[in-house]
């Protein structure tokens, strides 16, 4: 029996998941701190919140041996080193080329998915991963602009992209024998012990004035959307996590819409039109992939 069939709830938790990540950047501008200071914050911030979730769940932290830990400990180094160059390459950059390099995670974790099942995509999964390509770059290629002044912000958000896709693979790994909750906790306090110094270094500003901001932050993000996406990994395979992720940029532009009054253009529609199909497509009964880790809790 697939394990999504023990975590009926898993498919929603990762979409909801998914569009409380997509508000993240949009709020890391409103932080009011430094682009590493505000991942710090994201989540120190967060860990009373999971640390009291944990324990209402029956999930109580704990170390979990070396084995485990040094996996974490991997997972934490990643997430941090994401948060630090995507936060730094937002800056550096347009929009629409930090999220168009930044989801380089999506397709990486998919197919490290498919690695694991040694085989090629079937004839679904394939129309689901063009789809959802095609969607991305229909919703992410209006505002983009390759040009030398971009190059380094688009470096780090490319950069970004692949240690996030070293973050969820660990995840992944550590998830076949650990509970979710306890597995964020610890990656979010070895994530925030190694983005504190490097903020420091920089020279950033990292008290708020206003920490109203922080707070949402490390709530939606770290307590919420990771929450969900850790809990998610454990139950669904990678190629439904890494499509599912895709939403982002539709979310994305969607707050650009609503809050900045950025256009959306047709050609905006039919790409979040595609990685909905792609996501209809690839949860077709009998043509997930099996996910790789088994006995999670």
């Amino acid at each position: 029996m697939k394990r999504s069939d023990h975590h009926p709830f898993a498919f929603a938790a990762l979409l909801f998941g998914s569009s409380a990540l997509a508000v993240g950047p949009w709020l890391v501008r409103l932080t009011g701190v430094g682009p590493v200071a505000a991942g710090f914050w994201r989540l120190s911030l967060a860990l009373p919140f999971l640390f009291a979730i944990a324990k209402f769940a029956g999930q109580p932290v704990h170390w979990p041996g070396r084995a485990l830990g040094t996996i974490i400990a991997f997972a934490a180094f990643f997430f941090a080193a994401d948060l630090a160059a995507w936060h730094l390459g937002i800056h550096m950059t347009k929009l629409g080329n930090s999220t168009l390099f930044g989801n380089v995670a999506s397709f990486a974790f998919a197919g490290w998915g498919l690695w694991l099942a040694r085989s090629w995509p079937s004839k679904i999964q394939g129309a689901s991963l063009i789809l959802a390509a095609l969607g991305a770059v229909l919703l992410m290629g209006s505002s983009a602009e390759l040009s030398l002044r971009n190059v380094q912000g688009d470096m780090l958000c490319l950069a970004a992209g692949l240690l996030y896709a070293g973050y969820l693979i660990s995840v992944e790994r550590a998830r076949e024998t650990l509970a979710p909750l306890p597995l964020l906790f610890l990656s979010s306090a070895m994530g925030a012990a190694m983005l504190l110094p490097f903020s420091f270094l920089l020279g950033e500003t990292i008290v708020p004035s206003d920490w109203t901001f922080v707070i949402i932050l490390a709530i939606s993000s770290q307590v919420i959307g990771q929450g969900l996406l850790v809990y998610a990994i454990g139950a669904l395979s990678p190629l439904v996590v890494g499509l599912t992720l895709l939403t982002q940029p539709a979310i994305s532009a969607f707050i650009g819409w609503t809050v900045y009054g950025e256009t959306l253009s047709p050609l905006d529609w039919v790409g979040a039109l595609a990685i909905a199909a792609a996501l209809i497509l690839v949860r077709l009964p009998k043509r997930d992939l099996q996910p790789a880790a088994q006995g999670a809790s």
